[in-house]
């Protein structure tokens, strides 16, 4: 049987707050409600002068705003915190959570760290941990600015697991439910209630040592490798750290450090939430699409061409939305035809696949010669669809559902998604945070 450590996890030495209010600790993610600014100003008033983790994270709402001022504070709130006595002293142990949110779904997860050396966001690799979707270089200055030297790390990273049997985190739950919690409240706004647990004893952790490596089993390919864990949130901050980790273990082996001395240090690591992909309270939403600017008669045949498939017309928004959401493969075109009639268009295809992972190439190959004028954007919900698509100049295509059992399969064969895949749950849903670990002495 493999060790954690052959798994690339680590128990991690949790940080939480004396006293601990969750809903004036614990804050959504920074990645979250980017263009309202109003969310973060109430979170600021529910907040005011008391210890939070909203002192400890750059909302990136934010990140023109003064930044490096910003920077500047955060890491001395963070030392603060340290030496003025906020936190309790730290635990070892994983943390098994339920966050119920305000959307009536329970979702399971358990924090851990992970070493960075067992994850690659680059297409097509074989370690342990990968990337869901294309990773933006250009997204990664920002926050190593952020990341680098940070006395503290708050995890706001989501990792999913391939595990139909739930023993993972699931399992790890029947376990420890019946012990004292270590926390347990509600989260500010519309952020529901969290409850977390400690898996810190010598059989809980041979507990999850046993689940991971049935799950490693089910997930080995014939090659030999294991995709252990897909990152379906914080994609970027996963790879900032893993950034950040390679440019401070260089700097160490070339200041006379060995690679030995090096294996446990702290830098080495992230703090991470797993979650199971089949987790009943994940709820996995597609992103649709809106192109202006383009012949939609042109764009529907040229992803024909690219995918196979057959175009039928539908009578309604209604039959539409009902035929693509009892599908894993169709799509629909919601557009006004040059007389000005709305049109509802099917294409059933027979593509395995996510469906996202054939359609955003075949709208990249589009328009690459679609003329200036041709535009795309990234919409949530079908309501949108309708919306947008009954504009002059526009056309959307409505995705299919995410297939949970095609997910992994997809990215082990394809690589990292498409840039804007899949959003999991609400913006409410995103994690919140909570735990802190020790980063930079």
């Amino acid at each position: 049987m493999k060790t954690l450590e052959n798994f690339g996890l680590r128990v991690p030495k949790i940080l939480l707050p004396k006293n601990i209010d969750l809903s004036v600790w614990s804050v959504i993610a920074c990645d979250q409600y980017t263009q309202d600014k109003n969310y973060w100003k109430k979170v600021e008033n529910t907040v005011g002068k008391n210890p939070s983790t909203l002192n400890l994270i750059l909302p990136e709402i934010y990140l023109n705003d003064n930044k490096d001022e910003r920077i500047k504070q955060i890491r001395k709130t963070m030392s603060e915190y340290i030496s003025e006595g906020v936190f309790a002293p730290e635990k070892n142990c994983f943390v098994y959570l339920e966050r119920k949110t305000a959307f009536g779904r329970t979702r399971k997860g358990l924090v851990a760290q992970i070493d960075l050396d067992t994850y690659e966001w680059k297409p097509f690799s074989k370690a342990n941990i990968r990337a869901t979707e294309a990773t933006i270089i250009d997204r990664i200055p920002p926050r190593k600015a952020i990341r680098k030297g940070a006395p503290l790390e708050l995890p706001h990273i989501m990792l999913l697991v391939n595990d139909k049997n739930d023993v993972l985190v699931g399992g790890t739950g029947k376990l420890i439910k019946d012990k004292k919690p270590l926390y347990n409240g509600k989260l500010m706004s519309n952020g529901g209630e969290i409850c977390g647990w400690a898996a810190e004893t010598e059989e809980e952790i041979k507990y999850v040592e046993k689940a991971l490596n049935q799950v490693a089993q089910e997930n080995t390919a014939g090659d030999g490798s294991t995709f252990l864990f897909a990152v379906g949130d914080g994609n970027h901050s996963l790879a900032t750290a893993k950034a950040v980790w390679d440019e401070y273990k260089a700097e160490q082996l070339a200041a006379g450090k060995t690679e030995e001395s090096l294996k446990e240090d702290s830098v080495r690591f992230a703090l991470i939430e797993i979650v199971n992909i089949y987790d009943c309270g994940l709820t996995f939403e597609p992103i649709h699409r809106v192109i202006f600017g383009i012949n939609s008669d042109k764009l529907i045949s040229a992803i024909k061409n690219e995918l196979g498939g057959e175009v039928t017309q539908e009578t309604s928004a209604e039959a539409l939305e009902k035929a693509v959401k009892n599908s894993h493969a169709d799509f629909g075109f919601v557009y006004k035809d040059d007389s000005g009639v709305q049109k509802f268009v099917r294409l059933h295809t027979e593509i395995k696949e996510l469906a996202v992972s054939r359609l955003q190439p075949a709208i990249d190959e589009f328009l690459k010669t679609a003329g200036d004028k041709a535009e795309i954007d990234y919409i949530h919900g079908s309501e949108e669809v309708f919306r947008l698509g009954s504009q002059e100049n526009a056309v959307t295509i409505l995705l299919p559902p995410i297939a949970k059992e095609t997910f992994f399969e997809t990215i082990n064969s394809r690589g990292p998604l498409p840039r804007k895949s899949f959003s999991m749950g609400e913006a409410d849903e995103k994690r919140f945070y909570l735990e802190c670990r020790r980063l930079f002495a």
